[in-house]
């Protein structure tokens, strides 16, 4: 009876917590609700004894990618104002994509209740073992190459990224680390020992 309840009351704040981020008008208020979302939903996944799935949810999305919004959201300073005043031009295209979303979500739950298909045989869940635990045997028994595969793209994403962000700029004078590591400690500190009362003179 309890597990119920807590579903009820974690799908709740889910929903709601989702319409209020879209709905709220401060965009901060936005990111602050999707966490709330984030949280919600990581409860609903350890309602069903997914754990992994409840701690990446957390660890990635709340502690990573919600954070990096919020981030972006205060340094920009973005006109948002100036944004919402062109949306009156895409009305045509946003409600024909969220009709196209909703049909999709109606065929699901269509075909949820005609019952689920068979696509591949589902591997054999070892008894007294955790979720934690089987998810680790899976990735690093039969998909080890599958999970050294994605490692590797995105490391190399990783290093594409900063290779075409880090670029010279005009009027910035590069980062010399090797002048900075032979520079002299007493030319760059200098003590002056002045007077009581008596002004640093440059």
């Amino acid at each position: 009876m309890i597990q119920v309840a807590v579903f009820y009351l974690f799908a709740t704040l889910v929903i709601a917590s989702a319409v209020m981020t879209i709905c709220a008008r401060n965009p901060v208020h936005s990111v602050l609700w999707l966490i709330l979302a984030f949280f919600n939903a990581a409860g609903l996944f350890l309602l069903i004894g997914a754990e992994f799935l409840a701690f990446l949810l957390v660890i990635v999305y709340v502690g990573a990618v919600a954070v990096l919004f919020l981030f972006v959201v205060m340094m920009l300073n973005v006109d948002f104002a100036e944004l919402r005043a062109g949306f009156s031009n895409y009305w045509f295209p946003v409600t024909l994509l969220a009709g196209l979303l909703l049909f999709e979500i109606i065929v699901a739950l269509v075909a949820w209740d005609a019952g689920g298909i068979t696509i591949a045989p589902r591997a054999p869940t070892p008894e007294n073992v955790s979720n934690i635990e089987a998810m680790g045997q899976a990735i690093f028994t039969r998909y080890i190459f599958v999970f050294e595969a994605a490692g590797i793209i995105l490391l190399v994403a990783m290093v594409g990224a900063i290779v075409l962000t880090h670029r010279k700029r005009g009027g910035v004078r590069p980062q010399n680390i090797r002048k900075q590591i032979r520079r002299n400690p007493k030319d760059a500190v200098v003590n002056m020992q002045p007077g009581v009362g008596q002004g640093v003179e440059l």
